[in-house]
């Protein structure tokens, strides 16, 4: 786990220097003046979003994000109104910073830009020990239980979030175009191996359950092991949840499914090999049920079951998905030589972990049922 960050991965960034004048000017809409006692440290680790650390007098101050496209910049007035739902609750979280001109985010070359309170912490990619995830779990709980009264109409909505049909269709006409004699073959058709891997994601896909029927509840959407943010102890307490662009309504099955995609496979997404650990499984579901059972309904439990191996196929198509676009997800460049090389790697893991929790999915229900 990493400490003393709210998200992993801290790099080197224009600071006062080395930030180009749209930053100094992005930066300046918030007062604060680049070379002039303010730097940005650019922060690594997320997917899709530009994030630099504010620095006032090398003290960490605030987060200013570059939003990815796929956000519209009224997310802005969910994350404040959720977030002051949650604060008012008791309930320590990132806070809307506006601008000096009261505007909760701004606009610069078609992209939203915005400014969040800063706060500190520990974080990372993997789980190291089943305490983490009941600590996990428990923070998620106390989300959870605090959002069960909340009434608020969300001003921006992701389309498609977590349409496992939909993606998979993507993936099956991408996969089919790039057959010989496809539909739309391409002059520079996809590697073999890339269509090979696409059929076994669609084939893994014909053999999922059905999702349970679930109530829509209001969510953080993204609750991957980075997202939250501990006090590493011992021993380990979370503090808070992070990276809110995703709220919105989804089902526990969705919600706590995504996260034990994340949690329970202490290799990370971007290793070759993967696997289900029931252990940390068990941990999060422990603390998770400990806080939150009240506001849970019984046939909500077996849903975060079928949710996780739904949501690690899904994953797996969006991933073989962007193998064939080569558009969307950020990649790291000083570990694979190419978005593609990162994402076919992303595409595999994704698939085996969703057959891995197949096999175990007899011992996880009985784990979420209480068994």
């Amino acid at each position: 786990m990493t400490s003393g960050d709210r998200t992993t991965g801290a790099g080197t960034g224009g600071g006062s220097g080395g930030a180009s004048p749209e930053l100094a000017e992005i930066a300046a809409a918030w007062g604060w003046d680049l070379g002039a006692g303010a730097s940005l440290e650019a922060i690594s680790g997320g997917l899709i979003n530009a994030t630099y650390a504010v620095r006032a007098s090398g003290r960490p101050v605030a987060v200013l994000q570059r939003l990815h496209p796929v956000f519209g910049g009224a997310v802005n007035l969910d994350l404040e109104a959720v977030t002051a739902h949650l604060a008012a609750r008791g309930l320590v979280t990132p806070r809307l910073l506006r601008t000096r001109a009261g505007e909760a985010w701004i606009e610069r070359g078609g992209r939203a830009w915005r400014a969040l309170t800063w706060l500190v912490g520990a974080t990372g990619h993997r789980v190291p020990e089943p305490a983490w995830a009941e600590a996990g779990g428990e923070l998620v709980g106390r989300f959870h239980v605090a959002v069960a009264d909340l009434s608020h109409a969300y001003a921006f909505a992701r389309a498609g979030v977590h349409d496992t049909a939909a993606h998979l269709a993507r993936l099956r006409a991408l996969a089919l175009a790039g057959e010989p004699g496809g539909p739309s073959a391409a002059a520079d058709p996809p590697d073999p191996e890339d269509l090979a891997l696409g059929r076994e994601i669609l084939e893994a896909a014909r053999e999922l359950p059905a999702l349970p029927e679930a109530p829509s509840r209001h969510c953080h959407g993204d609750l991957k092991l980075s997202n939250l943010l501990f006090d590493p102890g011992p021993p380990p307490r979370g503090i808070c949840l992070v990276d809110l662009d995703t709220l919105g309504r989804s089902t526990l099955a969705f919600e706590l499914g995504d996260a034990m995609r994340s949690w329970c496979n202490p290799r990370g997404e971007d290793a070759g090999a993967v696997s289900f650990d029931l252990p940390i499984f068990e941990a999060a579901m422990r603390g998770f049920r400990r806080i939150a059972a009240p506001v849970v309904a019984p046939a909500e439990w077996p849903s975060i079951v079928i949710g996780l191996e739904t949501v690690c196929i899904e994953l797996a198509a969006r991933f073989a998905v962007d193998v064939f676009r080569d558009e969307y997800f950020g990649w790291d460049a000083a570990r694979f030589p190419s978005r593609r090389a990162h994402n076919r790697i992303r595409a595999r893991g994704q698939l085996a972990l969703g057959l891995a929790v197949r096999a175990a999915r007899a011992e996880a229900l009985a784990i979420v049922r209480g068994a």
